[in-house]
């Protein structure tokens, strides 16, 4: 294979793999949320308050992942 495809290899790997966690993550943190929303409807606002923070830094992983990929097509 050439330099070019092997870069593009590897960004494809990176975002694949870095993406890979953070969406079962968000999905693992959607879930708790609404099992929790479910047995205890009334603690609503720190239940989301606080699912909203941990997806947010879940989605932070994959921008990494992101910028790793880019780098590696760009500059690589």
């Amino acid at each position: 294979m050439d330099p070019e495809s092997m870069k593009l290899l590897a960004a494809a790997i990176a975002i694949g793999a870095g993406a890979l966690g953070p969406g079962l993550g968000i999905g693992m943190l959607g879930y708790g949320a609404m099992q929790a929303l479910g047995r205890n409807p009334e603690a609503r606002g720190p239940i989301m308050t606080n699912m909203i923070l941990a997806i947010a830094f879940c989605e932070a992983i994959a921008i990494y992942a992101l910028i790793v990929a880019i780098i590696l097509v760009f500059v690589a």
